[in-house]
Order: structure tokens, then sequence, then C-alpha cells
């Protein structure tokens, strides 16, 4: 594992600590002073690691909780179609993007396994669009928020999909907060969305039918699937889609903890493999482009050859894949750290608190004093909950 370097302020005052205590121990004539003065140097020095470490990974898990609730802003405004295209642009962006981080970090070894939590995690996002369709950018997020945190507890916690189940001190506690996550993605269900539809100029694919441009079927081409159905629903579409997108990016993290757990045994393939986790990123992201591409050649397919692509999403999807992957090397960063036990709840609770904030305050999807109020309690609860799974480890 990486070590962590002390800051040079830090470094300064425990030389300053330790002048004191060796000057301390000269001017007294007790035998144990000297025990007690090093055991003291000790105490310094392990305390302001663990507050060192304590910073650099609670402002990586800030960062990864801004960048994952602001990942989908940019194209929330764009006509995107069925998605399609741009769940495929934003995920050769994330690859691009890890590319040049794996360029900077040279990972010691590429795990081929790690690429089956990127395409667990790309079959997760196709719906995505979708979703925020249905029922909004905020409470979307906020629903597959929930149902992963849910996921990525249970697997960690009983040892789902052959990784070490991790104990806690205080198990009570960890069910209560697991308990309130599962109830607030039941009160979201009770949240009512206004998600305004975009106007006929922002619907022109790239790539048209001709049947299209002479009018055969002209003001309808454009509109998703989606659109046409009716309110109620429509909502029940999106809550469903949005519960099992969650599923899916909570189980997606699994191949590498599984690496991890098995890289101290030595019968395993995965001895002596990194525990590091940005170590995986690139094979992580790998299996997200392969898993896109994957299911994009299948949708041409379907398509007969003529997918609907919107021009305006590309530059959008890039800079959504950008935010993405820059988030998920702060989580990775933050992993080391805090570990996963802390991070995880956090990062999936907190970036569905940032992209609520967007939803409800930027695209006005949430309106009226009730549903604002049942909004708001569901935020807390899963806030409360995030907080009392993380607190049970200590």
């Amino acid at each position: 594992m990486h070590q962590v370097k002390s800051s040079p302020l830090v470094l300064f005052v425990a030389l300053l600590w330790m002048v004191g205590c060796c000057s301390a121990e000269e001017s007294t004539d007790c035998g144990e002073s000297g025990e007690l003065c090093q055991q003291k140097k000790l105490d310094f020095f392990s305390n302001s690691t663990n507050v060192t470490d304590f910073a650099y990974g609670l402002t990586a898990n800030m960062a990864a909780v801004v960048l994952y609730g602001s990942t989908f802003v940019p194209v929330k405004r764009i006509e995107t179609g069925d998605g399609m295209f741009y769940h495929w642009v934003s995920c050769a962006s994330i690859w691009i993007v890890s590319l040049l981080g794996e360029i900077v970090f040279q990972s010691p070894k590429f795990h081929p396994i790690a690429m089956l939590g990127g395409f667990i995690w790309a079959t997760g996002s196709i719906t995505v669009v979708t979703i925020v369709k249905a029922i909004g950018l905020g409470l979307g997020i906020l629903i597959w928020g929930s149902s992963s945190l849910l996921m990525g507890w249970a697997s960690s916690r009983f040892g789902w999909f052959g990784i070490d189940p991790q104990d806690v001190s205080k198990p009570i506690l960890n069910y209560c907060g697991a308990g309130l996550c599962l109830i607030s993605g039941l009160i979201f269900f009770f949240v009512k969305s206004d998600v305004g539809r975009h106007s006929q100029s922002e619907t022109t694919p790239l790539l048209l039918d001709r049947r299209t441009i002479s009018g055969s079927y002209g003001r309808h081409s454009s509109e998703y699937w989606i659109d046409a159905i009716g309110p109620r629903n429509r909502r029940i579409i999106g809550c469903v889609l949005a519960v099992v997108s969650g599923l899916l990016y909570g189980s997606s993290f699994v191949p590498i903890l599984y690496i991890k757990n098995h890289s101290s045994c030595p019968d395993s393939i995965f001895y002596k493999a990194s525990v590091y986790d940005l170590d995986y990123v690139h094979a992580q992201t790998s299996g997200v482009f392969v898993g896109s591409t994957l299911y994009f050649i299948i949708y041409c397919a379907a398509m007969k050859s003529k997918p609907r692509v919107y021009s305006r999403a590309i530059l959008p999807g890039f800079l959504s894949g950008l935010m993405w992957t820059v988030g998920t090397y702060c989580w990775f960063l933050a992993n080391n750290y805090l570990t996963s036990v802390i991070t995880f709840p956090l990062v999936t609770a907190g970036y569905g608190l940032v992209a609520a904030l967007w939803g409800s305050l930027v695209f006005k999807e949430i309106k009226g004093a009730v549903n604002c109020s049942i909004f708001f309690l569901a935020s807390c609860v899963v806030l409360a909950g995030s907080l009392l799974t993380v607190f049970s480890k200590f």
C-alpha cells in the first residue's frame, strides 16, 4: 500500500514536541520519565498521522460526493433521445480519462476480473437517461443511491459474492442505519417530481431516417418512448429502473473487493495483488467502456444501422464522463485513508443529496410545500442512516 507522507508543518511540530520531552527527561530524576516521554512521542506521531489521514480522506470524500452528484447536470437540459449514444460517449470519456491516470499512476498489474465490475456499472447506467426523464435528476439519484447503499452494505456486511464479511463494533447500530436507508428509499416513492420536456427544436437527431425527413412520421420521430407514457406510469417505471440501477451500482465494486480480500491467500491467483484501490481504476473503467460499446453495437443492430445520434450530447457526455472518473479517483483515494466501510455510505448518501440540491433548487423539479417536506424528510433519513452505518464501525 502506498504510504502517506506527513506535511512539513506536522513534522516541525513533532520535532518541537520531541525536544520538549527530552528536555523534561533531563530535568527529572524519576527513572520512569524516559519511558513516559517515549510513549508520549509515539502517541503524538500516531495521533498526528491519524488526523492527517482523516483530513486527506475527508477532503477526497467530499470531492467525490460533489463530482458524483453533479455528473448528469451537463446533460440535464440537453436532449439525448433514448440515451444510448450519450451513454457510449460518456463511457468513452471515462476510459480515456482513466487511461491518462494509468500513465501517471502506473498500476502494478491489470486484473481482467476487475473489468466485470465496470461491465456491471455500464449495465446499470444504460437507463440513466430514462430515469432522469421519468422522475427527474434529484429523485432518480436519491432512489438509486439508497438501493446502491443497501446493496453495498449487505454484500460487505454478510460477505456476499465471495468477499470477506466485515465485522462492526456495534451491530445493532449498523442494522438501524441500514433500516433507515431502506425507509428513506420507500419515502422517496411518495415524492412527486415535475419533469419538464424539451422543446421540439432540441429533439432533432444528427442521424435521421429518410422517412423522417420526408415527413411520413415527422413530428413524433424524435419522441422517446418514455415521453409517450402517462405521468403515473412514467413515475412507476422511473422508480423501478432507479432501484435496479442502484442494485447494479452497489455490486459493481465487488470484483475489486474480491481481489483485495484474496491477495493474502497463497492458494489464490490474486496472491500478493495490490490492496491500493487506485490501482484498479483503469481495469474498472475498461470494463465500463467494453460494456457500453457492446450495448451500443447491439443497439445499432436493433435500429438497423440507423441509431439516434444527437450531436449536442457529445461535449456534455464527455464532461459527464470526466466528472465521474475524477470522482472515482477521489473515492478510491478516500478508501485508502478511511476504508470503504466509512466512505461507501458517505459517498452514496452524499452525492444523492448533492443531486437533490441540483434538482430542487436549480431545475425546480420538486414543487409544493407538502412535496418538499416529504423530500426533505427522506433526505434526512438517508443521511442519518448512512451516518449510523459509519459510527457502528467504531
